[in-house]
Parts: structure tokens; sequence; C-alpha cells
């Protein structure tokens, strides 16, 4: 992995710059990675953490960058020093990827001397803002597809990493392959494709191009059928060819439409197919597919069974940003005592929780997610007690389960600086992630409208944050 130390806002270095000169980076600090509500997100899936681990394992400042450092004549010498020998020493507690998450629930929360916790803010977010947010398109976008779902995004993503990491996020999020080899190659995913138009267009007649793919890729015919005219050439002269295939004793896998009026050309390809004898040949859509499109497709009863979706998946095309932030939650003072802070802000949604918290899961007797409780660290609950959530914010809003079963959602993924924790396979993460998400029910996941799901604050906690605010 190349050297990302560098990979950062300014204003950390001058931050911690500053932090070295008036000796606060010798205390540590807990600062809380998390993204704010807007529409779209109400609920996320968490992932980036594999990245962010390997970031936070190569973290190192090397001659180069320490002269680059030095060229800016911005920085003390002794801090600039201080960064030949620097590795990262704190712990890191974090949601595993795959995880269904909720704004305001910490995804990872640091706890490091103040510079270094500062330091690692701008890199984290990059990583966990842009694998989240395109893991958890793909699952609206799955949810909705009826069928498997082809991440095919990587010429429109912004940029080649944005490419390599979307494929990945995207196969956490439910996508089921990816047309991009080289994140194939580097995360053992599946690599899918079919043929372009200019193959078709390379032939003197659209039958002899599908005559010639079909005789290179005999077992693995899938035909793209929109060059020309979708239902008076394409269809038939595919039909041709699978009727060739199939003399030759080859079952022919499908056809491809890229283009056009995807409900009714589905329908009307599916007849033809029927009627030919090639009812098990699939039908592949594309084009500028997402989630909201794909409900108007099935309510018009379309024919798709895969589905191969770039621009609008790889990109996030309805949802631009995450909107994670990374916010001080406390620092210890010469003593290892925790104070808590807290950010206030006119905007309610700005204003922070303070303290080292957990995150619970609640569960009903049916094996259900019930609700959330973001709590202070060191709290302890009663599963054998009814617990009575009360509402974040507005507390006379209660509710009072029994039966219940919790879950924290946080692992330890640094200790000391050594990361402890194993980063499953993409595959395990997929898993992972169906699993979860399975948990809630269908009301919580619907795209319109959703039902609210509870996040709630332990009244401890609300009772620390109430206790900043009036101080």
């Amino acid at each position: 992995m190349r050297n990302l130390t560098l990979l950062t806002d300014l204003y950390e270095l001058s931050m911690w710059n500053g932090y070295h000169i008036l000796g606060k980076d010798k205390f540590n600090a807990v600062f809380d990675l998390f993204y704010r509500p807007q529409p779209g997100l109400e609920l996320a899936v968490a992932a980036g953490l594999e990245q962010a681990c390997e970031y936070i394992n190569n973290l190192h400042f090397g001659e180069e960058e320490i002269n680059y450092l030095k060229s800016l004549n911005v920085f003390d010498d002794g801090f600039l020093a201080s960064l030949k020998d620097f590795k990262f020493s704190g712990d890191i507690y974090a949601v595993r990827e795959g995880e269904i998450v909720f704004p305001y629930e910490p995804l990872l929360t640091v706890v490091a001397p103040l510079g270094e916790a500062q330091f690692v803010e701008t890199a984290l977010l990059t990583i966990i803002n842009h694998q989240t947010l395109i893991a958890t398109k793909a699952m609206r976008i799955t949810q909705e597809s009826h069928g498997g779902v082809a991440e095919f995004g990587l010429r429109r993503a912004q940029g080649p990493d944005a490419g390599i990491y979307g494929a990945r996020a995207a196969v956490i999020g439910g996508c089921v392959s990816t047309s991009n080899v080289l994140a194939a190659k580097s995360f053992n995913l599946k690599p899918t494709g079919t043929m372009a138009h200019s193959w078709i267009m390379s032939f003197e007649t659209e039958l002899e191009a599908f005559r010639k793919y079909a005789d290179i890729y005999p077992a693995n015919t899938l035909l793209l059928v929109d060059t020309y005219d979708t239902l008076k050439s394409g269809i038939p002269n595919a039909i041709t060819v699978f009727k060739e295939l199939r003399a030759k004793g080859y079952t022919p896998v499908g056809i491809r439409l890229d283009s056009g009026d995807l409900a009714y050309l589905s329908k009307k390809a599916r007849d033809m197919l029927d009627k030919a004898g090639f009812e098990n040949a699939k039908i592949f859509g594309g084009g500028d597919i997402d989630e909201e499109i794909l409900m108007s497709l099935h309510a018009q009863d379309a024919k798709i069974d895969v589905w191969g979706i770039g621009t609008k998946l790889i990109t996030s095309f309805s949802i631009p940003s995450l909107g994670g932030v990374y916010k001080m939650a406390g620092i210890y003072d010469e003593n290892g005592l925790l104070t808590p802070k807290i950010k206030l802000s006119d905007t309610q949604i700005k204003i922070t929780n303070p303290g080292l918290k957990k995150t619970y899961r609640i569960y009903d007797k049916d094996g259900f997610a019930y609700a959330d409780v973001i709590a202070l660290e060191n709290e302890k609950f009663n599963t054998e007690k009814p617990l009575t959530l009360t509402h974040p914010t507005e507390r006379w809003k209660t509710a009072t389960i029994a039966g219940y079963t919790m879950r924290s959602l946080q692992v330890q993924v640094f200790k000391n600086g050594v990361q402890v924790y194993r980063n499953p396979s993409v595959q395990e993460i997929s898993a992972y992630h169906k699993a979860r998400k399975g948990e809630f029910q269908d009301e919580y996941k619907r795209l319109i409208n959703p039902h609210e799901y509870k996040v709630d604050l332990s009244d401890k906690l609300y009772a620390l944050k109430q206790k900043l605010i009036t101080r």
C-alpha cells in the first residue's frame, strides 16, 4: 500500500504542531466518527474498515514527507523531529463492516494521544464516508432489484480508487459481482461482463457479430440486442444464434437490454424468447438505473432477471455524500480521568454526544431489531428487567420492552497501536450484512416513508449531555 500519511488536511498537521508546542499531545483524547441524518440515509451499511486499518498500520513519516513539511515553513523543528519515529499508538473501536447503522451512532471511535487522534481525522473520514455511502446505495438498489445486480460502474467512477473501493463496497451492500477486473482480483470477487455495441458494429451484420461471439464463447453466450432495432433485429437474430448453439449442445445464457423502454422491451423479449423455446434464457437489464427506477419497472411488471448497474450506483447519484463527521467527545487529564466534551450549535443535529460511548442493539423476543441505545462506556444493563427507552431529544416519548436481548455493536480494532481485529473477507462481510439486514422488519427498510427506527440515548448519557449544555 502506498504511503497515505500526508492524505490529510493541512489544519490537522497545524493543530498537531500546536499541541506539541503546548505539551497537550501527551494527553489522550476521544473522537467519534459518525454521520448525520439526511433523506435516503435513514439507515446505512458500515464499510471501509479494512482500508482504515491499512491506513493506520502504514502511517509513517519518511524523509521525503518530513522534508516537504519543513519546506512549508509552518512547523516547529521539534515537532518535525518527533515525526521521524511516529507510529500510531492508540486504541480504535468500530462497528463491523456490513453492520446496519444509524445517524449519530459512532461507526469508529479513536482513543489516542490528542495529536495522533486529531491527525487521522481526514483520512478516516474519506475512507469510511465513501465506502459506507456506496455500500448503502448498493443495499437500496439490490433490495429493489428482484434479482441479482452486477456492479458496472468503473468507467463512471470519480477516479480509479473510487472505482476499485466502490466495487468492494457495492458487493458488501448486496451486489453479486463486478465488471472491474482489478477490484475482482484484489478482493476475490466475481468478475462479470458481456459484449459491447462496438463488437456488433465492427461486423457487416448483427447476425454475423452474434455468430462470431457464440463461436468464441459458446458456453457463455449473452447477446446485446439493442444496437440497431431490439424487436425487429436484435432479438430475432439472437434467437437464430441460440437455435444454432442448441443444435451444437450448448445452452445460451440470454440477452441484454441496455437502452429504450425496459419495461415494454423486456416483456416483448420474454414473450419472443418463450415462444421460440428459450424459457430459461435470462434477460439482463442495464442503463441509468437506480432504486426508484427499479420500483417503477417492477410496478410495470418488467421481465428482467439480472441487472448491470453503473453510474447511479458507483457515484451514489441521488445521495452525493454520507455526511460523516469526526468530533471530539472527551479528553483525559494527567491522572487518566476523562473530561467529557461537547460541541454546541444553534442547529440541533450538529450538537454532539459527549464521553466514551457504546451502542447497543435491542432485540425483541422474536429476534427482530427493536431499537438502539447509545450509552456511556461503563453503563450496565439488566436484561432480566424491563427496559424503558426514551427519545434522544423529546424525552416525553418513551417505550418499554421486556423479554429482550441486546448486543454491543462495537469491537476493538486497535489496542496500543496494534491491530487486534481480523479483517474478514468481502464475502464474509457480505454474508454478515445480509444476516444483519434480515434482523430488521421491512417497514424500516422501505425506501418511501420508512418507519422511524428508535435510536435513543441512555438516561446517564442524556443527563451528562444536558449538564454540559447548561454549563
